[in-house]
């Protein structure tokens, strides 16, 4: 069993999945390297179950009249809001889907072996190819693959049915509907590397006390052989550094069993590697190519990183040696605009929001997520608690007693997955179970534990509890994580003064994006609902690790407190959109390092209420802030530690200014000004150049200007999109966490001054235009370049 106090990259050899058996060798026929097409693109849909399934799956079924859609796809969004559906995932209607898609197998593609490819679909979906059934995954949250080599016909056309039925939720929250990630077929030689068939463990001597001369890596690489006979290969593994230099290259040779893997262990060591931070997130990637007869027959890589993480129960998380607090948040998958079929160019874009916070952490809540937010998270550097969906083998929201544990797939996939990310720093198993105290929770959660251990051994196992902590329940944590309770952070510690901890969710207030008053009318919380409590209690704890807040974004579903009208939950530091709400300024006061000043409320708009005190609070990182009206000061105040600073101020119309001092030299400022009435729309984009792959999409920012260039916060204008040039409106949002208009749609109200547009590529290069038009209002234009043809 290891420590509890440390997770140093520790080395434990996983069992070979299969041994080969010993004995002559057949002569093997070398193969092109693996071709991997994505299948994205023009597939047909219908909303609502069709019958006779026999038909529906057959190539002669006319399809016309369904929708044509392109991958990744929810069709929930769809729907339309009515408070008579389920609260819980916002009240939008949620039916059985079908696809249909006509695939093109090539003829050079005979006699190898041929694989689908289903990254994620939402939710119990069962598969059809040339009318044979393939298989049912009940699954939403992890990937699945088909063998279709016998079924597959090279050379002609091949129709693939999906059915969807997302009727039965897994989660308490919007998760959506259909082939919402993408899919690929995938064309292999018949011995060829299995898929999350590579693992790369990577130990530093000494890693815990900073040192960082050499490194240790063994490298695992499991040999499928699908052919008919026992066949030989050699594996060569090559190291390419962050700079894509090649360093070292390792051979291995290997006899495989037909119809059996082998796993083959390579060990090495590198000298001075360049470590991976959340300063310098360096990235390392392994080549691994397969030779027969000297030819390559497979080809992949693997991205990963070198680090050393540790949990010290007294001193909380080191990564490399040095002293981390965790900064983090947790997310749900969702975004405007596309439900939980989020483009992979928009995770890099929210982790980037987050970080501009001072956020360093990402909690996967509560489902194994796209993994192109591991990807992100790799590349721009967060600390990841990576969570699993269910307790045991069930796929119900929580849980019920008699629940066994034997089959435990889907987690094996997501530890097999995700367990070369160096971003992942724990695996948590479970959230808020009902069985938690109980010793059927214990049990359940002990073979989760053994399950993991089978693929991964160099990180921590925790789970999300907010209840019967150390009971006769689930008490076997290598990490102890607790939802909520900062009351008994000190009583926990005392009774297990060995166990590390760490809030694994803190701090869930309900705040609407410029709204100061409660109104349940409009389903709108007071951003003055602050909660300050959840992060002074771990800050000012050296033993606990750091949290994730509950949540970064606001998310669709669990519309708490009101309900109706809310189809959103408000509990994000940022509204659905990604625009900053106040609370997010008191976290960045504290997590960031970039000197800043935030004055709340947002707005100095308070027509009807001259002379009376309007609440302002100001959040900065300085040690002094003073505050100015119309020039005139109305103090300096001394910023308390993990604190904010409060005025009540007679309102004047004008300006409010704030600045920031540390020993009498201005750090920053900030100002509201009383505006005028909007008169323009303002375009605001970080990147003006999108991949020609028909794929990457960007988020654009829409603001409601006055005379004077200064946003209007109380502008609710509607705001219609035009794009040409060859990409496509995704859809729009504008953080209302009560507005029940479509969000696939090319027009939306502002609210607060604010509304954005997610807008995506074409498959050619050229330029892209993007108007908005407002009545009333001066239009705004945009261009944007398509670059690098698919």
């Amino acid at each position: 069993m290891m420590s509890r106090c440390s997770y140093a990259a520790a080395i434990g050899l996983v069992c070979c999945l299969s041994a080969a058996a010993e004995g002559s060798e057949a002569p093997a026929q070398p193969t092109a390297p693996r071709q991997r097409t994505l299948l994205d693109a023009d597939w047909r849909f219908h909303r609502g179950e069709v019958s006779p399934r026999n038909q529906v799956v057959s190539a002669s079924y006319d399809d016309r009249q369904w929708q044509r859609v392109n991958l990744p796809h929810d069709y929930v969004l769809d729907g339309i809001y009515d408070p008579t559906n389920e609260q819980k995932h916002g009240y939008l209607p949620v039916e059985v889907g079908w696809y249909r898609k006509h695939l093109s197998v090539p003829e050079t593609a005979r006699g190898r072996i041929l694989r689908l490819d289903f990254e994620g679909v939402f939710r119990d979906s069962e598969v059809w190819l040339n009318g044979q059934w393939l298989g049912r995954h009940p699954g939403g949250y992890t990937p699945f693959s088909y063998d279709i080599t016998r079924v597959a016909q090279p050379g002609a056309d091949n129709l693939l049915a999906v059915r969807v039925d997302p009727r039965v939720f897994e989660g308490h929250w919007y998760e959506g509907g259909g082939i919402y990630r993408h899919v690929y077929l995938t064309a292999l030689a018949p011995v060829h590397v299995a898929r999350w068939g590579t693992y790369v463990v990577a130990q530093v001597p000494h890693g815990e006390e900073g040192a960082d001369a050499e490194a240790d890596l063994t490298i695992q690489t499991v040999v499928e052989n699908n052919g008919a006979a026992m066949a030989g290969c050699e594996v060569v593994s090559e190291i390419i550094e962050p700079d894509g230099r090649a360093v070292q290259s390792l051979k291995a040779s290997a006899s495989v069993a037909a119809d059996a893997r082998r796993e083959v262990v390579q060990q090495t060591r590198i000298e001075h590697p360049r470590l991976w931070s959340l300063q310098s997130p360096n990235l390392y990637t392994l080549r691994t190519t397969l030779l027969q007869q000297g030819k390559p027959a497979d080809v992949t890589t693997t991205t990963f990183g070198v680090r050393t993480i540790h949990f010290d129960a007294d001193k909380g998380f080191f990564l490399n040696g040095q002293h981390v607090r965790i900064q983090g948040v947790a997310n749900h998958q969702d975004f405007p605009a596309v439900g939980i079929a989020v483009p992979d160019s928009l995770q890099p874009w929210r982790v980037a929001q987050l970080k501009k916070m001072g956020c360093n952490g990402w909690r996967t809540a509560h489902n194994p997520p796209n993994e192109t937010v591991l990807e992100a998270c790799d590349r721009l550097g967060m600390l990841v608690m990576d969570e699993n969906r269910h307790l045991g083998d069930s796929y119900l929201s929580h849980s019920p007693p008699g629940t066994t544990a034997t089959n435990l797939s889907d987690l094996a996939t997501m530890i097999q997955r995700d367990r070369n990310h160096p971003s992942v720093i724990m695996w948590s198993l479970c959230n808020e179970e009902g069985l938690r105290g109980k010793p059927a929770g214990a049990r359940l959660f002990a073979a989760m534990k053994e399950m993991v251990y089978r693929f991964d051994r160099t990180r921590p196992i925790t789970c999300a509890i907010n209840a019967h902590w150390i009971t006769n329940g689930i008490s076997d944590e290598d990490l102890l994580g607790v939802n909520y309770h900062f009351r008994e952070y000190d009583a926990f510690h005392r009774a297990n003064p060995g166990l590390p901890m760490f809030g694994s969710e803190t701090a869930n207030n309900k705040t609407t994006r410029g709204e100061y008053e409660g109104d349940r009318t409009n389903g709108w919380c007071s951003s003055y609902n602050l909660s300050e409590d959840g992060w002074q209690a771990v800050a000012s704890r050296p033993f606990m690790a750091g949290s994730y807040t509950w949540t970064g974004f606001d998310y669709k579903g669990e519309p708490d407190p009101y309900g109706w009208p809310d189809v959103a939950n408000h509990t994000g530091l940022m509204d659905s959109c990604g625009f900053p709400k106040d609370k997010y300024y008191y976290l960045q006061s504290w997590w960031s390092d970039q000197p800043m000043v935030h004055l709340m409320p947002m707005s100095w708009n308070w027509p009807g209420q001259e002379g009376q005190a309007i609440r302002v609070i100001a959040f900065s990182n300085a040690k002094q802030v003073e505050l100015f009206l119309n020039g005139k000061s109305l103090g300096i105040q001394t910023m308390p530690q993990d604190g904010h600073l409060e005025w009540q101020v007679p309102y004047q119309p004008g300006r409010l200014e704030a600045k920031g001092c540390t020993n009498g030299r201005l750090l920053a400022s900030d100002q509201l000004e009383t505006t005028g009435p909007p008169v323009s729309l303002q375009l605001s984009l970080e990147r003006k150049v999108l991949q020609a792959d028909g794929q990457d999409a960007v988020v654009v920012p829409v603001s409601i200007l006055d005379a004077k260039g200064r946003l209007v916060p109380y502008a609710t204008n509607r705001v219609a999109f035009k794009l040409s040039g060859g990409g496509r409106i995704l859809g729009v949002g504008n953080g209302n966490p009560s507005d029940h208009d479509p969000d696939r749609a090319a027009q939306r109200n502002a609210f607060h001054g604010r509304c954005m547009v997610l807008i995506q590529a074409g498959s050619r290069p050229g330029t892209l235009e993007l108007a908005a038009d407002s009545p009333g209002l001066k239009a705004a234009r945009m261009s944007l370049a398509q670059e690098g043809a698919q």
